[in-house]
């Protein structure tokens, strides 16, 4: 038992997305001494917290409560806990509550490889899914948060909780495959939809290193805000009709965030150099993408996927953000207001990322 409460906004069905979430009570995924409780402060709102309240993306496990961009204090810590953290420190926790982590079927490639995102035997999620010990996991649109320690990571000093917040799935989602896929000096970059995912893309890959970045949206609107987060350059898609034939043959690597089957998916990968990569990270809810061969055989190029990160690269990133002075474009709102929030959110309202901040945690 605890001092404490489980308490958060929790959907209980598809209409929860319009606003309807319903703040209580809830049982949290029973203790285990490799588990560590967190008092929230800050809870980023990601995409993936929408498509979930509604079910986008296959019938969610009601009641939810989302939120994986977690950021606290460590309040309990469990004899066996992972990483050294103690009472007192500074954590968080991403979109990944836990992973076979070699338990389940023999030894297992991607835990061995310290790359648990890729788990084949059990991916648990954050939210809205089902822990190993057969608890239902609950996010961080609460007071209170209960995860295995081995996907709790220490916040270092020099980034601010609310900063620190959206980097642990925007962030890493996109800082990721920059680094799988060789984004440096030399390099030129596209990001593909200027939002959450894609601002973080921006500010990874001119601190990478990247000779030339191009940020690419459908409207104008944020043409400003992309060269301010360090884009040499901006395309709008809607405005110039000839935009994928002046800029075929330029990118070395493309980083897609957009979450719609209907992307030009063809047109991008025709900006591709000679065996470059476009790497998709938006993941749409409204049917498959169409790519015809051709578009892959003009430039050798390659089309591939990335998901999240791994706590090793979390922590990697979260420091080369200090060291970097990443600053992200957020707005804080109170975790009170979270219901308003997901709605503007919806609306496309937020310039880039909402953070939730539980005002009496802090």
């Amino acid at each position: 038992m605890t001092d404490y409460k489980f308490e958060g906004w929790l959907g209980s069905d598809k209409s929860s997305v319009d606003g309807k979430m319903v703040w209580q009570e809830f049982e949290p995924k029973e203790w285990e001494e490799t588990d560590i409780d967190i008092k929230v402060t800050h809870c980023g709102i990601c995409g993936s917290d929408l498509h979930t309240l509604r079910s986008g993306w296959g019938p969610t496990l009601y009641p939810c409560c989302v939120g994986h961009e977690i950021v606290g204090t460590a309040v309990r810590v469990g004899s066996k806990a992972e990483g050294n953290i103690k009472v007192g420190d500074r954590v968080g926790v991403g979109c990944q509550a836990d992973s076979c982590m070699n338990r389940l079927n023999g030894k297992c490639e991607a835990c061995s490889s310290k790359l648990e995102a890729y788990c084949a035997n059990r991916f648990v999620a954050t939210y809205g899914d089902i822990h190993l010990n057969g608890s239902k996991s609950y996010g961080g649109y609460a007071t209170y948060h209960r995860a295995p320690s081995h996907f709790v990571v220490k916040i270092p000093d020099g980034v601010s909780s609310a900063v620190a917040a959206p980097m642990l799935c925007a962030g890493i989602t996109t800082y990721s495959p920059l680094k799988h896929y060789g984004c440096g000096p030399g390099k030129t970059v596209g990001v593909i939809g200027i939002g959450g995912l894609g601002h973080f893309a921006i500010l990874w890959a001119k601190a990478l290193g990247a000779n030339r970045v191009v940020a690419i949206s459908r409207k104008a609107d944020k043409a400003n805000d992309a060269l301010k987060l360090g884009a040499d350059a901006y395309i709008s898609t809607d405005e110039d009709s000839l935009w994928a034939a002046k800029n075929a043959g330029t990118l070395d690597i493309i980083i897609s965030t957009v979450s719609s089957s209907k992307t030009p998916i063809s047109d991008y990968l025709f900006l591709l150099k000679l065996n470059g990569t476009l790497c998709q990270v938006g993941s749409p809810e409204d049917g498959d993408f169409q790519v015809p061969a051709l578009s892959l055989l003009r430039t050798r190029g390659n089309l591939t996927g990335s998901s999240i990160g791994s706590p090793e690269e979390i922590r990697e990133m979260l420091q080369f953000a200090v060291e970097s002075r990443i600053q992200p474009m957020i707005e804080e709102r109170p975790m009170k207001e979270a219901n308003q929030a997901i709605i503007d959110m919806n609306q496309g309202k937020a310039r880039y990322r909402y953070v939730l901040v539980n005002e009496e945690n802090l």
